[in-house]
């Protein structure tokens, strides 16, 4: 199994149980409150990580963002951190929970549909399939009996956008330090939803609570996000994103545990839909005879098929490692996702 599909069910997979956990905190905190708590929870749990890793003076074995990347950055910071999370607080008050809990489904529609059409990653009958079987699932989950379309609708599917333009933006930064990545963006964006939250009158909770939202922000988003661009750059936007659209499936089954809550035909229903979506895409072959063209970059790697370079007296040894390094161009035929090594056209 390649390593970015499991990077990408455990992101799912722990950005899903941290819905049921965050929801156990919500009776206390404001919710913009909650969003700054779990953003920084995130931003601080990881900047720990990435100091702790200087001060013990491990290799760096990640590239570090450079100048160029902070453009990409701040547009993904702006579209998921900010952007998305404004939205979504507007339309959730304007428009009830069944429409709303239905409507953020449209992430993974617009995180897949983006990589598809605008960025030209390859998708064949089986892999649409696959992902509108995990979707349907996602879909019959969270539904309630009802839904209304209304501004607020609008607002959400608004931030669905915003969230779905920040996963294929996020895929332009795959190559650099994820710890990083995400550190920065719960920083910042946790920073900017904190404030918000104090400008329309809410107040810091409890200790207890405080500490609860930031272990559940640094595992539900800090790590899920740092596994989600692992995932990226081994597997591209849209398969990352139709395995992160079982996120839902994961808190719904926590919640059993956590909340007592019922098991529904509903379910079991959208359990299967799911399971049928994972079982086509990973058993998903992707073969064919495909040029590599001259590239250079910078990013983690073994000396594999695809990296063979020679080294300068100043290059990390041992393996793996990060440093500048070029790719000649190269043909050759073997099973391959859209990682940063495989962005390449397909004909008909």
């Amino acid at each position: 199994m390649n390593i970015g599909i499991i990077f990408g069910l455990l992101s799912a997979l722990l950005f899903g149980a941290s819905t049921p956990l965050a929801k156990l905190l919500l009776g206390a905190v404001d919710t913009w409150m909650m969003a700054g708590l779990l953003y920084l929870g995130a931003g601080v749990g990881l900047a720990a990580v990435h100091l702790s890793r200087a001060a013990l003076r491990l290799p760096a074995v990640e590239a570090p963002l450079r100048r160029s990347d902070v453009p990409w950055l701040a547009l993904v910071i702006l579209a998921g951190g900010i952007l998305g999370p404004l939205l979504l607080m507007f339309g959730l008050a304007r428009t009830d929970a069944a429409s709303a809990s239905l409507l953020l489904n449209l992430e993974g529609v617009a995180t897949m549909a983006i990589a598809w059409i605008a960025f030209r990653e390859n998708v064949d009958r089986r892999l649409l399939l696959g992902a509108l079987a995990i979707l349907a699932g996602a879909a019959l989950l969270s539904w309630q009996g009802r839904a209304t379309l209304d501004l607020g609708a609008a607002l959400i599917a608004g931030a669905c956008l915003c969230w779905g333009i920040d996963n294929n933006l996020t895929r332009k930064l795959s190559s650099a330090d994820p710890v990083q990545i995400a550190m920065l963006k719960g920083l910042i964006a946790g920073t900017i939803n904190l404030v918000i939250a104090l400008g329309h009158g809410a107040a810091f909770p409890a200790l207890g609570i405080l500490g609860a939202a930031a272990v559940v922000g640094f595992f539900g988003y800090g790590v899920s996000l740092a596994l989600f661009v692992l995932a990226l750059r081994h597997l591209g936007a849209a398969r990352t994103g139709a395995y992160f659209s079982l996120a839902p499936f994961a808190g719904s089954v926590l919640a059993i545990a956590l909340l007592g809550e019922a098991v529904t035909l509903q379910l079991v229903i959208a359990g299967l839909l799911m399971a049928l979506g994972l079982w086509l895409h990973l058993s998903e072959q992707h073969e064919h005879e495909h040029a590599h063209e001259a590239l250079e970059h910078e990013h983690r790697h073994r000396h594999d098929a695809h990296h063979q370079h020679a080294h300068d007296a100043d290059t990390p040894s041992g393996e793996p490692h990060s440093h500048w390094h070029r790719h000649a161009p190269m043909m050759h035929r073997h099973p391959h996702y859209p990682d940063i090594h495989h962005r390449h056209g397909h004909g008909a």
